[in-house]
């Protein structure tokens, strides 16, 4: 365990306790290295479950994205009724117990630059002096720290209540409310039927018509999805929002709410009054509520130091490495920030991780016996 003050000499750090980072920790732990002088993860919680531990109580298991199993423990079937916040957390709690990460948290990274002599210097934020120096870091920071408030003129003077997806906590608040639900993702869509449910008057605003699909969500559509995002990611470009690369599913419950107009777009907002909200096309509405279900942004300030950046504004990937400094890893970014992609990407940034070790000349010992639940 680190100590203020001091700087912890490890192979690699983990940045991020979420369902890439237990992923990545769970595979270098089995190439050999060990919690400790091996590796170190890091989180900014206070316990565990990532971004997860932090969803609304009305975001259930069943409505949630599909959460896939981290490597060595199935999840098993939770009751769909269940918060989705309380599964993931008792799962992510179980799976660090089972494989004795021993997360360090609550720890906010400041920042992470080179350290001389090959190695990189990572330090906390909120604990003093706390630093750890490691060969490598697998970062795995996610989003949910950066939400996404776009500017319209006239936000500032906007008498109601404004928030954002990051801030939602019950539907129930806004009974009786007019509210102006601002996005195209499903967050968007999932806000909106809560709202209408809990007896609050709605409105949708979109920056462009919403991109329903009949597509099934399966593995191909994924593979598909990860293609269009990389493109860009290996560009130097910024990552694309989940919906442009993804869609909406046309599932039976959107259809309905089609169908009883909760679910049509008015169009792009325009500017905001002291009480209304005005449209592209010149309509202009009543408003008390403002909802910005407009996605988040890599949590990557604490990486500034490395100047990684390229002149079309994103960081230039080379599958999980990053191009400018090969002794980075981004997972949860990109084309793997499903559930399912940053499982995957934990694997490739640990085994990457472990190559660059034996080929500075640090041999990891042979693939240990790990406990498992999966058979």
């Amino acid at each position: 365990m680190a100590m203020k003050g001091v700087s912890v000499q490890t192979e690699v750090v983990v940045i991020g306790a979420g369902q890439a980072g237990l992923s990545a920790a769970y595979h270098l732990r089995r190439r050999g290295l060990e919690p400790g002088p091996g590796f170190v993860v890091l989180d900014a919680n206070p316990g565990p479950g990532g971004a997860w531990r932090h969803r609304w109580d009305s975001l259930t298991f069943g409505a949630a994205h599909a959460l896939h199993d981290l490597p060595g423990m199935p999840l098993g079937t939770p009751d769909p009724a269940e918060p989705a916040s309380s599964v993931v957390t008792r799962y992510y709690g179980q799976y660090e117990r089972e494989f004795g990460f021993d997360v360090v948290r609550p720890v906010a990274v400041a920042s992470v630059s080179d350290g001389g002599g090959g190695r990189l210097a990572v330090a906390s934020a909120s604990d003093g002096g706390r630093s750890w120096d490691a060969r490598a870091v697998i970062n795995a920071t996610g989003t949910w720290d950066r939400p996404y408030w776009p500017y319209y003129p006239g936000r500032d003077i906007f008498r109601g209540r404004q928030l954002h997806t990051h801030d939602f906590r019950s539907a129930a608040e806004f009974a009786g409310r007019r509210v102006v639900v601002v996005g195209g993702g499903t967050s968007a869509v999932q806000f909106l039927l809560q709202l209408h449910r809990a007896g609050a008057q709605t409105l949708w605003s979109t920056r462009r018509p919403p991109e329903f699909t009949r597509r099934p969500f399966d593995a191909e559509w994924g593979r598909a999805v990860e293609a269009r995002v990389s493109a860009r990611t290996r560009a130097g470009l910024p990552p694309l929002s989940v919906v442009a690369a993804t869609g909406l599913p046309l599932t039976q419950q959107y259809q309905d709410g089609i169908a009883a107009g909760i679910l049509v777009s008015r169009g792009p907002l325009e500017s905001l009054g002291t009480d209304t909200v005005r449209f592209v096309d010149g309509s202009e509405e009543k408003a008390d509520v403002i909802l910005w279900a407009t996605g988040f942004r890599a949590a990557l300030e604490h990486l500034a130091p490395l100047r990684l950046r390229e002149p079309g504004g994103g960081i230039r990937m080379d599958g999980v490495r990053v191009a400018r400094e090969p002794r980075l890893f981004l997972v949860g970014y990109g084309e793997s920030s499903s559930t399912l992609g940053a499982t995957r990407a934990g694997r490739s940034a640990a085994l990457a991780a472990v190559r660059l070790l034996e080929a500075e000349g640090s041999p990891t010992a042979a693939v240990p016996a790990l406990p498992t639940q999966s058979g």
